[in-house]
């Protein structure tokens, strides 16, 4: 993700939902932690954010490789 790419997401945040609502950090992935069944995990999205390993019950997940994406990304970002 280039750095204007990124300006233009937050710009667009901002002016569309308000600056309350605009991202600290934006991580490119490839797709976000669903269950089999579609529903995208949250509790997930919350744990990784704050950087908390234990993430639990994960049997549900329907591509644990997102997972792993999720922490390398979020690792070389910072």
């Amino acid at each position: 993700m280039t750095a204007d790419l990124e300006m233009d997401i937050k710009r667009r945040v901002r002016n569309k939902i308000g600056a309350l609502a605009v991202p600290d950090v934006i991580y490119a992935i490839s797709a976000l932690p669903k269950t089999k069944s579609g529903k995208i995990m949250r509790r997930i999205l919350t744990k990784v954010a704050q950087n908390d390993h234990k993430f639990g019950d994960t049997s549900t997940m329907a591509d644990e490789s997102v997972l792993q994406e999720l922490l390398t990304t979020r690792c070389i970002s910072y």
